[in-house]
């Protein structure tokens, strides 16, 4: 069979041919005929069998029939990892390259404005990521309301990388009627309830037993311990003399060290994971593809989405915990009817993993025993509380990671204490640089300038303290006051101590002092316009009587210096908008009024009803 037998148009017939595709694979005898006919599909196969194939091609020849304009989203492909992201983008442009379709793919790690410029200018299929579809979409820049054709790949691994959740709020902003395909390498029961709740009507497509290696794919096992495998990585290299290897880690941490410790042996090599930035990725990719780097070192995240032509070498430096991961990796090559070797290091606590894998491949893998490193190490693995085996690899990365966020924490408090120390370096040689330049130019105003705070803060402490309530104010008052300072060098006069205690000393009756014996009383105070000071008054002082003058009368005339009358009138206090107390030195201004013939006092004149609470008499 053919791929013209399978209902295919010219358009991608002759952009197959260019790719050199000669027989359509199982999956794709399987897929491509309902999928044309606009059935949903399921499609259960390994990975390298095809399947890209097997949904692109339907989805380019169905939606070129017609091609609206403007140009919306009619086919949606949601992917676990962006190296398959880019991997099926890459397949549409080469199948669709003689058809007039646009396509652009969209994942995170990277600037999303580049990807939002390509959705503006209209595309007929993207292909997402979950995350950032969800992304996109909640910012309103991305419409999914025409979505015809939905594919879900590899939607075992959705589940294994935690986005069955982000999978379900897709498929609540796509439209209720569309095409469906779904691919799968396995169908555990969580999958299972997923296709049920999806796909209507659906062709079964299931060319292999699930979870079943490629059978052109050689195994080859050996028992090392786990100080030897990297030794034994390097040997096999250049025994086999291997040209590219994909080597497969159990954690990030691991990667990383293998990468470096083949980089020292003089292997070029590369890791490739979760931590790693996009940019880092897939230029690590690219160079591995290019010969530049003969090994990759990838954890599970790669073991989907990466093909690479003609990859002959898979190695398994530690064995995965989930079988079905073993078949994944090993999938890597082998593919396209292309033979392959897959190459697994087994420790000694690693050898249950060994008996899951065995018992889901049905038989066992091959055993080298002649290679000069033996497995020596026959302890018992650790166990935990629970009663399950310590993995070496685990326990290692998850020290590292304690050991890397010890040391952000570290450098974290370090600056904070080396930046005033900093400082003072950098502060001590331009001091004197700036003190050089005055020098030279023998200009005493800048030494002047350091004078002014000197002069600012003896008054503060010479200040005399007047009771503790006092020295607590000098205490805590700023170096520089908001506001003037008073007679009463407060710091502040709006302060709140000190508003109360002025307060306080006004609402307080006063009580004159008595005079020394022999000395009769009086008071000193300084005439008011050069008039006379006025007849002590007696100590007990009635305000209830009327022959105790408060004020001089309005109108009374007193002789200037010239001998001419002056009519004047004295405000009290409480209308003289005055807030201390007055000293002696002090001189009320005198308020110049009209003569008024009928002798009728104004309101000032009048005798004050606060006057026994006044600080001084008002004569």
């Amino acid at each position: 069979m053919n791929f013209k037998q399978l209902g295919l148009c010219d358009p991608i017939l002759k952009a197959l041919a260019e790719q050199e595709y000669t027989a359509p694979t199982p999956i794709q005898q399987g897929a491509i005929p309902p999928a044309l006919a606009g059935r949903d599909v399921l499609g259960c196969a390994q990975t390298g069998t095809g399947k890209t194939c097997a949904f692109s091609t339907p989805i380019l020849q169905r939606l070129s029939k017609k091609v609206p304009n403007p140009r919306v989203i009619r086919a949606l492909i949601l992917t676990p990892t962006r190296e398959l992201a880019l991997q099926i983008q890459d397949s549409i442009v080469a199948y669709g390259k003689h058809l007039p379709l646009k396509s652009a793919v969209i994942f995170g790690g990277v600037g999303q404005q580049p990807q939002v410029d390509k959705i503006k200018k209209g595309l007929d299929i993207l292909v997402a990521t979950p995350g950032r579809l969800l992304d996109l979409h909640g910012q309103g820049l991305l419409d999914l309301s025409h979505i015809e054709i939905f594919v879900l790949d590899e939607a075992d691994r959705m589940l294994d990388m935690g986005f069955i959740h982000d999978v379900r709020r897709v498929l609540k902003v796509l439209p209720q009627k569309k095409q469906t395909l779904f691919f799968s390498a396995t169908m555990p029961p969580e999958v299972m309830e997923l296709v049920n709740a999806l796909l209507h009507d659906y062709a079964r497509v299931e060319v292999d037993p699930v979870s079943s290696p490629v059978a052109v794919i050689g195994q080859k096992l050996f028992y090392v311990d786990k100080n030897n495998k990297t030794k034994l990585l390097c040997y096999l290299m250049q025994e086999w003399d291997i040209p590219a290897a994909l080597v497969f880690s159990r954690t990030k941490h691991g990667a990383n060290r293998i990468a470096r410790d083949l980089n020292a042996q003089g292997i070029p090599a590369a890791a490739i994971h979760g931590n790693k930035s996009q940019t880092a990725r897939v230029q690590a990719l690219n160079d591995f593809k290019a010969g530049r780097v003969r090994v990759l070192v990838a954890t599970d995240i790669a073991a989907r989405g990466i093909d690479i032509d003609e990859l002959s070498w898979v190695f398994n430096y530690n064995l995965p915990d989930v079988p079905e991961t073993y078949v994944h990796r090993i999938g890597r090559t082998g593919r396209a009817g292309h033979s392959g070797t897959a190459v697994s290091f087994c420790q000694f606590d690693e050898k249950s993993d060994l008996k899951a894998i065995e018992k889901l491949l049905g038989r066992p893998i091959p055993v080298v025993e002649d290679h000069p490193f033996p497995m020596v190490n026959l302890e018992a693995p650790k166990r935990d509380k629970n009663g399950r085996i310590i993995n070496a690899e685990d326990a290692e990365a998850r020290q590292a990671a304690r050991d890397r966020r010890r040391q952000r924490q570290e450098e974290a408090k370090a600056p904070k204490a080396e930046k005033p120390a900093k400082a003072e370096k950098s502060a001590k040689p331009e001091k004197p640089a700036k003190a050089e330049k005055p020098a030279k130019a023998a200009k005493p105003q800048p030494p002047a300038k350091p004078a002014k705070p000197a002069k600012a803060e003896p008054p503060q402490h010479n200040r005399p303290k007047r009771g503790v309530r006092q020295g607590k104010l000098l205490d805590t008052m700023p170096q520089q006051p908001s506001v003037p300072e008073t007679d009463f060098y407060k710091p502040n006069p709006l302060d709140s101590d000190v508003i109360m205690d002025a307060t306080a000393r006004l609402l307080a009756p006063r009580r004159p002092a008595a005079p020394p014996k022999g000395e009769k009383p009086h008071r000193e105070r300084k005439p008011r316009n050069d008039r006379k000071p006025p007849k002590p008054e007696p100590q007990v002082q009635q305000p209830a009587k009327p022959e105790q003058p408060a004020k001089p009368q309005a109108g009374k005339h007193h002789k200037g210096k010239k001998g001419k009358p002056e009519q004047t009138t004295i405000l009290p206090p409480s209308l003289s908008g005055k807030r201390r107390r007055p000293r002696g030195n002090d001189k009320p201004r005198p308020v110049e009024t009209p003569m008024k013939s009928n002798r009728q006092k104004d309101s000032t004149e009048y005798r004050s009803l606060m006057r026994p609470y006044y600080l001084h008499d008002e004569d």
